[in-house]
């Protein structure tokens, strides 16, 4: 299939529920940022479509955050593996994918997070990949604790890793969170349920996966996306 081909592909709509809504009244502060007034269509620029070009030669990769600065971070070692498609199965290929997430403790390494926990100087939180040909992607990290964020009384997020998909351009950035199995928080956290739809907002949760999962050394998690269509993975508006 050529790139035209692609290009034109029809666009399958989101199925409803299945996508995070601009307004959750439970998220607090949706309110305060999501549009107030009718969106306004804004034509696309080449520039915005195609550019910049994000290249592993001017932007390198960095597949390891569990380590920093000469030393190991804190906390449990993980692999996370995963696929990038559309929503045909074809793989999107030599994409740069974004990753950030707080340390072991639950806390970021950025200046706006003040919560009491320890900063790791071994862990910057912050790391880059590019798929290959086939759509696949790996990195090694360290498990992200949970952390307090005053939503509600008592609120604590579930342990997670934000992702950022870039396109061809800034115009097609996606962003989303990567969950954990078994996490006791996921129920009661107004982020992941604002997809109104369970079966969209388990896409979010990775699974364990012994493929990748590396003896003595680090369990290995499996986080498939697929960009658009009815079977998309729900992404951050």
């Amino acid at each position: 299939m050529s790139t035209a081909d692609r290009d034109t592909t029809p666009f399958r709509p989101y199925a409803p529920g299945t996508q995070p809504p601009n307004d959750a009244p439970s998220y607090r502060s949706t309110g305060k940022r999501h549009p107030g007034a009718a969106l306004v269509a804004l034509p696309h620029t080449v520039t915005e479509r195609q550019g910049p070009r994000f290249d592993p030669r001017r932007f390198p990769p960095l597949l390891d955050l569990s380590t920093a600065c000469g030393g190991k971070a804190l906390g449990e070692r993980i692999i996370v593996s995963g696929r990038v498609t559309d929503e045909d199965g074809r793989a999107v290929a030599r994409t740069m994918i974004e990753i950030w997430q707080a340390n072991a403790s639950g806390r970021y390494d950025h200046p706006g997070d003040q919560h009491d926990a320890p900063l790791d100087p071994a862990f910057h939180g912050a790391g880059r990949v590019f798929t290959d040909d086939e759509g696949w992607y790996q990195f090694t990290t360290i498990k992200p604790g949970s952390y307090p964020w005053r939503n509600h009384h008592n609120a604590w997020r579930p342990n997670h890793i934000h992702y950022s998909y870039f396109g061809p351009g800034f115009a097609t950035r996606l962003i989303t969170q990567m969950y954990f199995p078994g996490d006791p928080l996921l129920e009661l956290d107004p982020i992941f349920l604002s997809i109104p739809d369970r079966t969209a907002r388990e896409r979010l949760i990775a699974r364990f996966d012994l493929e990748t999962t590396a003896p003595e050394w680090a369990l290995g998690y499996r986080f498939d996306v697929v960009l658009r269509g009815r079977g998309a993975t729900p992404m951050e508006g």
